[in-house]
């Protein structure tokens, strides 16, 4: 069984590389002091193709899986970038591409691909929901050729830095169908049509991440924007989510080899009491420790990608890649910390950033928790936990 690369997966490698090469630490630093945008950066991620690499190649995109998105992101993250403001492009193709409409891919998907349009924004997530994505209470209800949507949604990503929203609403409330993730359908909303009918709001946040609140009034949808079947929308979302898990510990494995990289490096050049710290046990072994847990999720992470690439079921696969690396990037961020001593809370260091933005990922997208209860539950058989 071969693990490595091939020659095309290295060579996106090397590529993504040399283009955050031009972003350096300096560069988002100061978005982060200044909680701006990386235009120029998302600008040229566009240009050259990478947001469009699932896109197929009929409709103007890179035709590549998985996988080779997640090399993507980890490149970012390594370099001491935050994927985060646009990676949103990628795990979305899991629910347009598996259940959109052909009207809605022909429309779309080339302008995405060619980045005339921007899909960044995953409406899901409610106040009073959570993580209990059955208990969302938005409703879209049709009224003739559109759906008229009311209700609120909070930790919406980039709202203000996308034209299409994918958004999940009950067609039927909670307390009308036979199981609790019935009724639910997902719609694909042109944010430049909706006016007065969408407020946001910035949620301010420990990192430098654009999220909102979302406040839905009598906003109207063309019943032709719907995607797939009305009332399976949980069932089309969990495409996304697996694309998601795998995409995000993607970039939590690139955080963890930053943290790596930096960490061993500083080990082996500072040098006190006479000899470089990495000398010490007490230095060495827990970033040695980090590198191995990184270098294990790695490879958890390419087994769930190949799995969901194949078309194949994985949400174990996916569910562990991301609970693996958001772990093994904590582990890497306090190892990196612990070596650089009082100078990792400098910011200009750079390693403080990284710190707060590497802790996410054992909150989002899924709690580690619910990971485990799904793994205790779904793969081991035990009974429900929740």
């Amino acid at each position: 069984m071969d693990f490595s690369l091939t020659d095309e997966q290295e060579h996106i490698r090397s590529s993504v590389r040399e283009l955050c090469a031009a972003f350096p630490e300096a560069y988002w630093q100061r978005l982060d002091d200044a909680e701006d945008y990386p235009t120029e950066f998302v600008q040229r991620l566009t240009e050259q193709g990478w947001l469009s690499i699932l896109v197929p190649e009929d409709f103007g995109g890179g035709g590549l899986g998985v996988a080779e998105a997640s090399i993507v992101l980890e490149e970012i993250h390594r370099s001491g970038g935050n994927a985060a403001a646009c990676h949103a492009q990628m795990y979305t193709m899991g629910t347009l591409l598996r259940h959109g409409s052909d009207e809605l891919r022909l429309r779309w998907l080339p302008q995405i691909a060619d980045g005339t349009v921007r899909l960044q924004g995953f409406a899901i997530t409610e106040p009073d929901a959570g993580l209990d994505t059955p208990a969302i209470t938005t409703r879209a209800e049709l009224r003739g050729d559109r759906y008229v949507i009311n209700g609120r949604k909070t930790f919406i990503s980039r709202v203000e830095h996308t034209d299409l929203l994918l958004l999940l609403a009950r067609t039927t409330p909670l307390d009308r169908v036979e199981r609790r993730t019935d009724g639910m359908s997902v719609f694909l909303v042109d944010l430049r049509e909706a006016g007065g009918a969408i407020e946001h709001r910035r949620i301010p946040l420990m990192f430098n991440h654009h999220t909102s609140q979302l406040f839905l009034t009598d906003l109207e949808v063309p019943r032709a924007q719907l995607v797939g079947d009305e009332g399976r929308g949980f069932e089309y979302v969990l495409a996304g989510m697996n694309a998601e898990r795998i995409l995000l510990a993607s970039e939590a494995i690139g955080d963890g080899r930053y943290f790596v990289d930096r960490a061993s490096a500083h080990a082996s050049e500072r040098v006190v009491f006479g000899r470089p710290i990495g000398a010490n046990q007490g230095v060495q072994f827990p970033i040695a420790r980090a590198h191995a847990a990184v270098e294990a999720a790695s490879l958890v992470r390419f087994g769930a990608a190949s799995l969901f690439d194949a078309g194949r079921e994985c949400g174990a696969e996916a569910n562990t890649a991301k609970l693996l690396a958001s772990e093994a990037s904590w582990q890497a961020a306090n190892a990196a910390v612990t070596a650089f001593g009082g100078s990792a809370f400098a910011r200009e260091v750079g390693i403080e950033r990284k710190f707060r933005e590497t802790k996410l990922y054992e909150i989002a997208p899924v709690s580690n928790n619910l990971v485990l209860a799904f793994l205790g539950q779904h793969v081991l058989g035990m009974p429900k936990s929740y």
